[in-house]
């Protein structure tokens, strides 16, 4: 088997098990701040052991404070990020609120020029309006269909959020230097445990077996598991097939949603989707921009690290 395609059956396999992740945190029954209390002690508990087998993990503690420091801040917007995700899932439904949640890398297009003074050509913004535009159509809040109920509405802030948080998370990461993904992410991960315990997730010993089995899969599967997988993938393959795999995660969330719970995406909605996917696809493959201007290709920042 070539390299490449190794790393597409493992980026293939790790989006289309983040889609699952949805009816995980609804089958767990459990509050979101448990949900992702479990997640970062779990999922933290299975990257420090591959760190471990790895041989890198004492470099986490030898690392100086300009790159722990950092690091823990983007542990605690991770943290963020996962509690309003899993609302939002829970008050929209697993496939808009996974659809709502790619809208991301333009927030990340917008805080890079923000922050790093990176030029945001005219080009980049059409595609970032037409984005915007899918979002509504996704979202179902169009014209006469604007009939949400508050907690929809609520659920749809909620995923706007911690899309927001998770910007923050890859911006944070792309300047920074010293630490491996997984080193990265298990600092992360270990940091929200610690402050998603001043929240009062339920205690291990409040939780059925049942939902102790679900916890255990998001953090050991849909954490470590994927996490690993994504490592291991992204680095044989080319910007352009990393562009279009990712957005494996949405289509299987959509097809989780109506197999296990009946929730069908309207034909405006899924049109919804595909502009966001086409927005995307341009601003990474910098599709419009002069060849002389394009910058340099490469991977794209959010694929760093999928938030699930």
């Amino acid at each position: 088997m070539t390299r490449q395609k190794e790393g597409m059956i493992g980026v293939m396999a790790a989006q289309t098990l983040l889609g699952t992740i949805g009816l995980c945190v609804l089958e767990s029954g459990a509050g979101p701040v448990t949900v992702a209390f479990y997640r970062c002690i779990v999922g933290g508990l299975a990257l420090a052991a591959y760190c471990f087998w790895r041989g890198d993990l004492t470099c986490i503690f030898r690392a100086p404070g300009r790159v722990l420091l950092p690091a823990v801040a983007s542990g605690v917007l991770m943290a963020g990020n996962w509690v309003l995700f899993f609302e939002g899932i829970r008050q929209t439904g697993i496939a808009v609120a996974t659809i709502t949640f790619h809208i991301q890398p333009f927030l990340v297009v917008l805080l890079g020029a923000l922050v790093f003074h990176e030029r945001l050509r005219p080009v980049t913004l059409i595609w970032i309006a037409l984005a915007l535009f899918g979002l509504v159509l996704a979202t179902g809040l169009t014209g006469a269909e604007f009939a949400a109920d508050r907690s929809y509405l609520f659920g749809l802030g909620a995923t706007l959020a911690a899309a927001c948080l998770y910007a923050g998370v890859t911006i944070i990461a792309k300047g920074l230097t010293g630490l491996s993904a997984a080193q990265l992410a298990t600092i992360q991960f270990l940091t929200g445990s610690l402050v998603l315990v001043a929240f009062q997730p339920l205690s291990p010993f409040e939780l059925s077996a049942g939902q102790w089995v679900w916890l255990t899969v998001i953090g050991l599967v849909h954490t470590g598991g994927v996490y690993v997988m994504l490592y291991n993938a992204l680095p044989k393959l080319t910007t352009p097939v990393i562009a279009v795999l990712l957005f494996l995660y949405p289509a299987s969330a959509i097809v989780v949603d109506a197999l296990v719970y009946g929730q069908l995406i309207s034909p405006g909605q899924l049109a919804g989707l595909g502009l966001i996917v086409l927005a995307s696809l341009a601003v990474t493959l910098n599709w419009g921009r002069r060849p002389d201007a394009a910058a340099p290709t490469k991977p794209p920042v959010s694929c760093r690290a999928s938030s699930g």
